[in-house]
């Protein structure tokens, strides 16, 4: 593979690029950016702020937490997945279906 060198200045030079190469692009004009800037909002200490990171730094400082950024606590597990719930489940069903077949007819506990 070869590489052509054109002259875009006196003493300056590129590498010369096949125009029909298709180079892969977004259809977006910029990437996309999020800004820091938002309306004048009013945090609990009475101040307006424009910046996002701004109003955040004072939420955290005061122990306040972000609706939807709050970090969940991972799952627990479930007691009714050990072996003695399951276990003490299946006998209250039996039970159950005795009383049942017996003919007990009962409404409550």
């Amino acid at each position: 593979m070869s590489v052509e060198l054109e002259e875009f200045e006196p003493g300056r030079w590129r590498v010369k690029r096949n125009v029909s190469q298709k180079i892969a692009r977004s259809n977006l004009s910029l990437p996309y950016v999020i800004s820091d800037t938002m309306e004048p909002t009013e945090q609990v200490d009475g101040k307006f702020y424009t910046s996002k990171r701004a109003f955040r730094a004072v939420g955290r400082a005061l122990g306040l937490i972000e609706v939807g950024t709050e970090k969940l606590t991972p799952k627990t597990t479930r007691a009714s997945s050990e072996k003695g719930a399951k276990e003490a489940r299946r006998q209250s069903i039996r039970k159950a279906l005795a009383r049942y077949r017996s003919g007990v007819r009962t409404v409550g506990p």
